[in-house]
């Protein structure tokens, strides 16, 4: 089944649902999908560790959202494409939030004739097609700490080009330590 567009889940109000139970026969959900997110942090962790980063960019977002996990697996990649390729080893990257809520979609007829798929609303729960997740407006999405002001501003031109794959306003904010 393909992607359902980001519209019609991101800007919706959500109750945070990540219900599964230790009996099977008594989950509405059977399987969970896995989370599309590869790793959360990459980069030189022991420079960071160690306070010699001066610099810490950050992607923020300006209203509350669901962020599907594909969206921030893109997010990632990019920024840690342009990263590598830049300034290789002189930044610690973080993806701040994670993908717990299941997105459900319940299946209906499509095409014209008799032949139908859904059930109507008798079992219209749906089954899951992904994870997303919940961000309150306010809160850092991304968070890349650099060395020198040249990973900078190799950082904020990356997430300005990300700001397209998140969809919600967000802002790039910058801090010196």
């Amino acid at each position: 089944m393909a992607l359902r567009k980001a519209s019609a889940y991101s800007k919706k109000y959500a109750r945070p649902f990540t219900r599964i139970s230790r009996r099977k026969d008594k989950a509405y959900i059977k399987t969970v999908p896995y989370s599309k997110i590869v790793k959360f942090n990459f980069g030189n962790l022991e420079d960071y560790r160690n306070n010699k980063h001066k610099f810490i960019v950050k992607l923020i977002t300006e209203e509350d959202v669901q962020i599907r996990d594909n969206a921030l697996e893109a997010s990632r990649m990019f920024l840690h494409k342009a990263l590598e390729s830049e300034v290789p080893g002189q930044y610690f990257f973080s993806v701040k939030v994670q993908p717990h809520h299941f997105l459900r979609d319940n299946k209906t007829a499509t095409g014209a004739g008799a032949d139908r798929t859904s059930t109507g609303m008798s079992h219209s729960y749906g089954i899951v097609v992904g994870r997303a997740a919940l961000v309150p407006k306010g809160k850092e999405i991304l968070m890349v700490s650099c060395l020198n002001e040249k990973c900078v501003r190799v950082a904020r031109e990356a997430l300005s080009s990300i700001k397209a794959k998140i969809p919600s306003r967000t802002k790039v904010v910058f801090e010196q330590k």
